[in-house]
């Protein structure tokens, strides 16, 4: 895998598209109790919840192995259902210079896509935290339990 890339995946939810949105852009808090087995524990750092610039601290297993990260809110386009996150701290920081989550939700006729792009750029080939790609893979399993949590509601 090359030093920097970019990695993406598209999973349909059945949930509106502004509901589940609604979970990342003012409801970040209630993820741990949606998604148990993945999120252990969130809590603000600097900030809020929800705005520009706000830092959270997360607990949270990927790969089988527990982990905590910081994450800090760089964008929001409410017109586009899309944020930006970076994520840093602990072991993202001493294996990644720069490692940066996209969510965007899309609008469908019965529900939405959930589309998620990782940017990053590693400080070397071999590094101890997860890959772009296990990143990825978590967030697709976040997302398909909030929209489990959604749609029984």
């Amino acid at each position: 895998m090359a030093l920097s890339g970019k990695v993406e995946t598209e999973i349909e939810i059945q949930a509106p598209a502004a509901k589940f949105y609604n979970i990342f852009r003012k409801q970040l808090h209630h993820i741990p109790n949606i998604s148990t087995e993945r999120v252990h524990g969130a809590k603000v750092h600097e900030g809020d919840w929800e705005n520009v610039g706000s830092v959270k601290h997360w607990d949270f297993t990927i790969e089988g192995k527990k982990r905590s990260a910081k994450e800090k809110i760089e964008s929001i386009d409410d017109d586009n259902k899309s944020i930006t996150y970076s994520l840093f701290d602990g072991e993202i920081s001493e294996s990644y210079k720069s490692l940066r989550v996209t969510l965007q939700v899309i609008d469908k006729e019965n529900g939405g896509v959930v589309k998620w792009t990782i940017e990053y750029e590693k400080l070397k080939e071999n590094i101890v935290a997860a890959s772009p790609d296990s990143y990825l893979d978590f967030a697709a399993k976040v997302t398909k339990d909030i929209d489990a949590h959604l749609v029984k509601e």
